[in-house]
């Protein structure tokens, strides 16, 4: 059987692949990825500016910033692992364009609560991306649900 390149891709490879930085970047760590879906964690800090009128006296995470984070995690790192970037080159581009989303909201996300994104793969095909998404708080209460969509490929600019 022949052996593919993103059996080798580690967890912190995937993150160093990321297009983002702090204050957007919504992704700790990886507990698991594999050809089907990925799990990771996130923290949402306290003293995150949008909680400042997010809302006043009794600040809840936006649901944008909820669906951010699970795009990050279970949407671009599976796309990276998918795409299997083993060795890339410092001078090329990941590209990601997100195409679609259907969220569905059920609890609120209080600032320091930790998050877990669960995503499970419904196609790969010709670098578009489509991921059931569900977040989960540390009491393992279903926080937000969803399908996510993309396109992800890497861009060899050398």
């Amino acid at each position: 059987m022949e052996e593919k390149a993103y059996d080798k891709m580690t967890h912190s490879e995937i993150l160093a692949l990321l297009p983002y930085s702090e204050p957007f970047l919504f992704v700790d760590e990886l507990l698991h990825v594999d050809e089907e879906g990925v799990e990771g964690r996130f923290t949402f800090s306290p003293k995150a500016q949008y909680y400042q009128g997010h809302f006043k006296d009794n600040p809840i995470t936006p649901g944008v910033i909820l669906t951010e984070c699970c795009a990050q995690i279970g949407l671009v790192c599976l796309g990276i692992y998918l795409l299997g970037i083993n060795g890339v080159k410092s001078d090329d581009t990941l590209q990601i364009a997100f195409s679609s989303m259907d969220m569905e909201f059920i609890k609120p996300v209080f600032p320091g609560e930790t998050m877990l994104v669960r995503s499970e793969k419904q196609f790969f095909r010709f670098n578009k991306l489509k991921c059931r998404v569900k977040m989960y708080n540390s009491t393992g209460e279903l926080v937000c649900k969803g399908m996510l969509a993309g396109m992800i490929k890497m861009d060899a600019n050398g």
